[in-house]
């Protein structure tokens, strides 16, 4: 297991812990009232994972927090998916555009999943986590995502390609268009 023993705390310089009336707790730092959407999704996703940890049975510090752990966090929020994922016994499976409602189950996107990551794999380094011990990097989280990404990509019937990067028109000349022909004489 990786441990962190510098992220038991979090970097707290310039910001203040927020304590709910329901006893949640959040960070906050001064400038967190004209932070972007990034950042502030950031600290959302930080805060619910830290709460995710406290839940755990047993409770997790994050310097016990593995990649493992992560990937158990990414199948926990399934549950609250809003994705249909076609089985492969579905006889909708690998439409994109299915004509009926099927009970197949509802999972979290594969491209919320990898944003979601992308973010806390950001927080975790913010707070003081060092790269190269982040369990949100680590290799198991990126075969899930691929994993996710491929079965879903199959279940409907879509596949995620690399996107080809356009290469600048410079080495070719242009064209320029042929001119019509011109009119017939009158003689």
């Amino acid at each position: 297991m990786d441990s962190f023993p510098e992220m038991d705390s979090f970097n707290l310089e310039n910001a203040s812990l927020n304590v709910s009336n329901n006893g949640a707790t959040s960070l906050a730092t001064p400038s967190s009232s004209r932070s972007s959407r990034y950042e502030n999704q950031k600290r959302r996703d930080w805060n619910t994972f830290g709460q995710y940890l406290k839940n755990h049975r047993p409770p997790l510090s994050l310097s016990m927090c593995s990649g493992a752990h992560v990937l158990e966090f990414l199948r926990y929020l399934d549950q609250f998916g809003k994705t249909k994922v076609h089985t492969f016994n579905c006889p909708f499976y690998g439409l994109p555009n299915p004509p009926a409602p099927c009970p197949c189950p509802l999972r979290q996107a594969w491209g919320s999943l990898d944003a979601l990551i992308g973010r806390l794999r950001a927080a975790f380094e913010e707070n003081g986590g060092k790269p190269e011990a982040n369990p949100f990097g680590t290799r198991a989280v990126r075969l899930y995502l691929r994993e996710v990404r491929d079965l879903q990509s199959k279940a409907r019937g879509i596949s995620y390609e690399k996107k080809k990067r356009k290469r600048p028109l410079a080495n070719q000349t242009p064209t320029l268009p042929v001119p019509p022909p011109p009119p017939p004489s009158a003689s």
